[in-house]
Parts: structure tokens; C-alpha cells; sequence
């Protein structure tokens, strides 16, 4: 991982893209409105919940452990979006 800033751009990055989703999803399924912001507001949860798990690593001043849980987290947002936008598409179909 290069740093801990550009994981926080990454978590954002992912988080816009579910959110224009939905905007387009909405667009074009009016009548699915409140599905897909239940998705929206699932994804901001998410966004929050890997900020503080960002921000607070479990042993700060063992280098070794800091990366391996930086790199969970990598694995856990990707995992966490791509259930996202699974979901959106399954409201979609």
C-alpha cells in the first residue's frame, strides 16, 4: 500500500461509483426508488465503517501488523462494493 491517503481516495472512489449508479438506476426505475437508496444509504454505512477501520489500525506501532491490516482492509472494500453492486443489479433485472 503507498499510503494511508490514497486508501481513503480508493474507499471514496468505490463510494461515488455506487452512488452514480444508483442515481442512473433511479433514472431509469422510478418505481424502484426505494430500494435503490436503501443501497445508497447501505453503501455510505460502509464507506463510514472502513474510514474508522482506516483510521484506527489494531497496533499501531508494529509495522507488520499495520500493513496486514490495511491489506484485510483492501480485500474487505472490494468485497463490500462488489456485494453492492450485485445487489444493484439485482434490482435492476
Amino acid at each position: 500500500m503507498a499510503n494511508l491517503r490514497d486508501l481513503k481516495k480508493e474507499i471514496d472512489y468505490r463510494l461515488e461509483e455506487v452512488v452514480f449508479d444508483c442515481d442512473m438506476a433511479m433514472c431509469f426505475q422510478p418505481s424502484k426508488e426505494k430500494e435503490i437508496f436503501e443501497v445508497m444509504q447501505e453503501a455510505v454505512a460502509v464507506r463510514n465503517a472502513l474510514f474508522a477501520k482506516a483510521n484506527n489500525p489494531a497496533e499501531p506501532h508494529n509495522r507488520s501488523l499495520v500493513r496486514k491490516h490495511y491489506a484485510a482492509l483492501r480485500c474487505e472494500m472490494a468485497e463490500a462494493y462488489d456485494k453492492l453492486f450485485e445487489k444493484l443489479s439485482g434490482i435492476n433485472k
